[in-house]
């Protein structure tokens, strides 16, 4: 899988060549980075083809056959012409480091793609995605569509790339990097001859499983960022339940044939599995149901933030729980540095609500005595520098709760709006307290004196 690719037919075709650079000193894009993405993207596609694997909501037979399937119609649909643009550039990627090796003074073969393919089998996926994109768009003029037509539609798709060689092979070297995306402090572990043999192998096994989905993660991270258009995520975090399953699968088959229970791989399997579970549902169950009919831009990044967060901070602990079978004293800093910053900022968040909420309860008991220039400059504080540290989804409701407050000069009607506030931010606080990165860290409670 290291050479670029089978030399049957030449790259230097129509379809992929420069329109005005052909030559063998024009630039190329990284050749396995796009590989990599357009992977990615199939192997998402195949799994949001299957419906267990996307319809994360709990809605009953009857609902799922009488609803508009159209919007699950345009993810695919816009994902066909993304895997499309990939292919094209791949494919023109290719033809110049062709020219570029067969020039006599050529001696730079660092972008060689891993990715094994010949020109005949790109061409033939270019062709089956443009044909696809076509079919799509033709399907969604004839919006709504039901159920069956969905149906109909997954079982065509699939069927037409379970064909399709290059298909195939790009998802299985987009696994392949993947699987390689450990940070260097594990594989250097695992290389260091600390473990059994049969520990070594079933870490072998189920860290790449983590490490894949990590580097899935990473690309949902990076669009986030980049302000990118979030709802094709759908399909990564399809293609990252159904490996999240198979490797739940994995680890309880392997716990029902541990022999002692007591040992510390058994517990350190038995806490990866427990911990994908809630966290899927966590994420499946609630954060992205629906999500395909959401519109407002607002509320999918809210819902895509939370539901980034749960998974990559869940599967990171994870990886560190695994790193210490092998070296107990290792911190979760030296895997994942942005651990650190993490903490740091969740021990300020958390320690800062605790502050408010005893603060607006005493002002809520007490609103005649209670010193409000206080309250109102723990709120602007907090506005102006914790804030930044919560979800998306909670920071709206948190700033017009502490506008309303800052707004509101009547005793009387500020009481009301005290107490929600205060029942908002016991549950906010519950949430935060159960972030991953404060496992090790459990609040101490302390009182905000009374004053006034």
């Amino acid at each position: 899988m290291d050479i670029a690719a089978t030399k049957s037919t030449s790259f230097n075709l129509n379809n992929f060549a420069p329109q005005a650079e052909n030559t063998a000193t024009s630039f190329a894009e990284d050749a396995n980075q796009l590989s990599f993405e357009l992977g990615l993207w199939l192997s998402g596609l195949e799994s949001f083809l299957y419906i267990r694997n996307h319809s994360f909501t709990e809605e009953s037979r009857s609902k799922a056959a009488s609803r508009d399937w159209s919007k699950e119609f345009r993810l695919t649909h816009s994902t066909l012409l993304l895997c499309s643009d990939l292919t094209t550039r791949f494919g023109k990627t290719l033809n110049a480091q062709y020219l570029n090796d067969e020039s006599p003074e050529s001696s730079n073969k660092t972008n060689t793609p891993k990715v094994e393919i010949s020109a005949d089998e790109l061409f033939k996926l270019a062709q089956d995605l443009r044909d696809s994109a076509l079919l799509n768009e033709g399907l969604l003029r004839a919006a709504p569509l039901r159920f069956g037509e969905w149906m109909a539609w997954c079982n065509l798709l699939a069927g037409k790339f379970r064909t399709n060689e290059a298909y195939d092979k790009f998802i299985k070297q987009s696994e392949k990097i993947g699987e390689e995306f450990l940070p260097e402090v594990v594989q250097q572990l695992l290389e260091s001859n600390k473990l059994s043999l049969g520990v070594e192998a079933d870490l072998r096994f189920v860290l790449p499983h983590f490490a894949k989905i990590l580097k899935w993660l990473s690309v949902i991270e990076r669009m986030l960022n980049n302000d990118e258009p979030l709802q094709p995520t759908l399909l990564i975090f399809s293609r990252i339940y159904e490996q999240t399953q198979e490797m739940m699968n994995y680890i309880n088959n392997r716990l029902q044939r541990f022999s002692n229970q007591e040992d510390l791989l058994f517990s350190a399997l038995d806490g990866a599995a427990y911990t994908a579970s809630i966290e899927l549902r966590k994420v499946y169950n609630h954060e992205l149901a629906g999500l395909a009919e959401i519109r407002p831009a607002p509320s999918v990044y809210a819902k895509i933030e939370t539901a980034f967060s749960l998974l990559s901070d869940s599967f990171q602990q994870t990886l560190v729980s695994f790193a210490k079978l092998i070296e107990p004293n290792i911190q979760s800093a030296q895997l994942f540095p942005h651990f650190q910053l993490k903490l740091k900022q969740s021990l300020i968040l958390r320690q800062n609500l605790w502050e408010i909420l005893q603060s607006i309860q005493k002002a809520e008991r007490n609103p005649e005595t209670f010193p409000m220039p206080l309250l109102h400059k723990q709120l602007t504080d907090f506005l102006n520098t914790s804030l930044r540290f919560l979800f998306y989804k909670d920071t709206e409701t948190v700033e017009r709760f502490i506008e309303e407050v800052l707004v509101t000069t009547g005793k009387k009607d500020l009481v009301p709006i005290l107490h929600r506030f205060g029942a908002y931010l016991e549950t906010l606080f519950g949430q935060i307290n159960m972030r991953v990165v404060l496992a090790n860290y459990p609040f101490e409670r302390t009182t905000v004196k009374d004053e006034g």
